[in-house]
């Protein structure tokens, strides 16, 4: 059945019967079976494009057919081994036979006895010469065998190369996709112009786990005149991440063309990322979207509108003087550190897309800026990256206090502290996630 399947294109259900034999066949001693079983296995990977498996299955071939061959040799070699013992001690006996018969009739029969000493002589010779030409037979199978499968492994190692060339120009194609698809990501990005013209003095630290990414940060000067900048997470990461920042950006766009609002814009942005995925052939709709923070700074009276979905805002300045804000929820932190201080703007924690509380309206907080403050907006990533000695996550706690220690340094030698930090964080280990973290300062 798994062999109609694989011949039909049904590539899943040939994998499940396939992998079932596999599991059978421990208990039956048929190597034969076990080798078309490991070789079906081979075919159907590299037609499933997972080359890996592919050639692990095919090795495993390799090895157990090889194993057969050699079997068969053995028991041939041992067969005939016993067969020249047993003519060996045949000879032997009867030439024991002769020699007592002559003892006994040496005197009466003298010329006869010659006669079977010469007889044995002979005998011995032809014993000799069949057991140096059996020796040669087998000689010369060895020799075939071993010119067989070194003719075997020239056409492996053939067939291995054509399957390295394979994958290496498969790999090949699908990372120039990848790249090709980076730039267009980064073409929804906030531009460096436009991030120049409006915030001054700031560093983006963005680093994705793989060349595209589902972290995203995108800015847009509002109809009003105020400046937003969004930072989100979308679901997921790499290719299926960057194509939900691409949903999610362009739903950003929408919004903002109707309303100046923090709130408002993650509001009907939310609205349209669950419409748009209400399409994907799920009976109750994708519940994917983006947690982020937007933050929309009115520089006539010197103000940072602000409004998050799952991501925190945090707010670093030299002392406690005039801290004011307005927002319906009041949710905020304050982490203290020798003179600076570290405010943190919590957000709402539901996401922007389909969720349980989707019905409910985003928070929007207003906050006072003074000079010098820094603001941070950030995605999850730094914090929950593995690392260090333990292979711990390393926590906002880390974070807040690495930048609360360091408020003073210029800007760029802070995000050099931030790349820094992290590389030497992750070590030997995988980075998690995609990373995004924004200083900017007043």
């Amino acid at each position: 059945m798994a062999k109609l399947y694989l011949n039909s294109g049904k590539l899943l259900l040939a994998e499940k019967l396939l992998l079932k034999s596999q599991s059978l066949l421990l208990n039956i001693n048929s190597n034969k079976l076990k080798i078309d079983n490991i070789a079906d296995l081979s075919d159907l990977y590299y037609k499933m494009g997972n080359y890996k498996k592919a050639m692990d299955y095919h090795l495993a071939f390799i090895v157990l057919k090889d194993s057969m061959l050699n079997d068969e040799s053995y028991r041939k070699i041992m067969g005939q081994q016993a067969e020249f013992e047993y003519e060996k001690k045949a000879a032997a006996d009867s030439v024991k036979v002769s020699e007592e018969k002559k003892m006994t009739n040496l005197q009466f029969k003298q010329e006869k006895t010659q006669r079977f000493a010469l007889y044995g002589g002979l005998i011995l010779v032809l014993i000799f010469a069949g057991f140096m030409f059996n020796r040669f037979k087998i000689t010369q199978k060895q020799k075939n065998i071993i010119e067989l499968k070194e003719e075997e492994t020239k056409k492996q190692n053939i067939i291995i190369t054509q399957q390295k060339h394979l994958v290496e120009e498969k790999h090949k194609e699908i990372t120039d996709s990848i790249n090709y698809a980076e730039r267009i990501q980064r073409s929804f990005l906030a531009t460096k112009e436009l991030l120049d013209e409006n915030l001054k003095d700031y560093f983006v630290f963005f680093k994705p786990k793989d060349i595209v990414s589902g972290d995203f940060y995108w800015a847009d000067t509002l109809s009003n005149g105020n400046f937003a900048l969004v930072t989100a997470d979308s679901t997921g990461h790499g290719v299926p991440g960057a194509i939900m920042s691409l949903l999610n950006i362009t739903s950003l766009e929408n919004a903002v063309k109707e309303t100046t609002e923090p709130a408002q814009i993650l509001n009907l942005t939310r609205q349209t990322i669950i419409t748009r995925l209400k399409k994907d052939g799920s009976a109750e709709g994708g519940k994917d979207g983006m947690d982020c923070s937007i933050i929309v700074f009115d520089k006539i009276n010197n103000k940072l509108i602000i409004a998050g979905a799952n991501n925190p805002v945090w707010i670093v300045r030299s002392d406690m003087k005039d801290v004011r804000y307005e927002t319906e929820n009041k949710n905020i932190n304050i982490s203290n550190l020798n003179t600076h201080i570290l405010i943190e703007i919590k957000p709402d924690k539901i996401p922007v897309g389909k969720h349980d509380r989707d019905t409910e309206l985003f928070t929007q907080h207003i906050f006072d800026l003074q000079s010098g403050d820094i603001i941070y907006t950030l995605t999850d990533g730094f914090p929950d990256q593995f690392g260090g000695v333990k292979g711990k996550k390393f926590m906002s706690k880390n974070l807040k206090e690495l930048l609360l220690a360091n408020a003073h340094l210029p800007m760029h030698e802070l995000k050099q502290l931030l790349e820094t930090t992290f590389k030497n964080w992750i070590g030997n280990l995988e980075q998690v996630d995609d990373v995004i973290v924004i200083g900017i300062k007043i």
